[in-house]
């Protein structure tokens, strides 16, 4: 509130949504948040720049909704497929269908693979509309061939792209505030590998969410990375 005095912003109470993000003892607390003198009710769910977040922040509804959304869409691209040759067939699957998958996919490394199957169904879907393939056929050697890297991979590329242009300087601060650099306490070979720190368990407090934290997530795939790709950090950062 005091950065929004600070620059002259007012909440609106019949616009603003409040969730209490926690585990299930947080969510016996009675809370009742008071702005302006309006008692704010706590919500199931919230929308923030169209991601569905809930309490436990498991992201099942934003799934659920994405792969909705990205079937009904695919099913109107699917009628244009006598009338489009397969180049532009792609160019359509991925404006209207690709796009709602990539959306912030990399809020979605770490979760549950029955979770995260909503959305790889979604994508075989699509390459089978696109190349024509059966529906009991082995949807792998597709994907493959049309060069798409499954939902999770897609999701860990996401986050390893961030890392990237944050250790560059080349991406958003609090991002790069999350990021530093492996020190050890002796001279060893892995000195010059651009490790990240990965955080302790004791910084990521929350535990439910800790494998899915950025601070996490992003130094454990970059340090997983071979070290030819990881030097290239430090020959980008050489020659700003």
């Amino acid at each position: 509130m005091g950065w929004m005095r600070a620059n002259k912003l007012k909440l609106n109470p019949n616009k603003t949504e409040m969730l209490l993000v926690g585990g299930p003892s947080a969510q016996m607390v009675d809370v009742r948040p008071v702005l302006d003198g309006v008692t704010l009710p706590l919500k199931e769910q919230v929308r923030s720049l169209g991601v569905l977040l809930d309490p436990l922040l498991s992201l099942e509804a934003q799934v659920a909704s994405v792969a909705q959304n990205a079937f009904y869409q695919l099913r109107l691209v699917a009628q244009l497929r006598p009338y489009l040759s397969k180049e532009h067939l792609a160019s359509v699957i991925h404006a209207m269908v690709t796009s709602r998958l990539d959306y912030c996919n990399a809020l979605y490394v770490g979760l549950p693979m029955k979770t995260v199957r909503k959305l790889q169904l979604v994508q075989n879907a699509a390459a089978r509309v696109l190349t024509g393939t059966k529906k009991f056929d082995h949807i792998t050697p597709v994907l493959a061939q049309l060069h798409w890297l499954p939902i999770c991979f897609r999701a860990r590329f996401k986050v390893l792209v961030l890392t990237y242009k944050a250790l560059n300087g080349i991406g958003p601060q609090y991002l790069m505030e999350r990021l530093s650099r492996y020190v050890p306490t002796r001279s060893l070979r892995s000195t010059s590998k651009a490790l990240l720190r990965v955080p302790t368990h004791k910084e990521a407090r929350r535990s439910t969410t800790r494998s899915r934290a950025f601070s996490v997530v992003a130094p454990e795939l970059w340090n997983a990375l071979p070290d030819e790709i990881r030097l290239c950090y430090l020959f980008g950062a050489s020659n700003k």
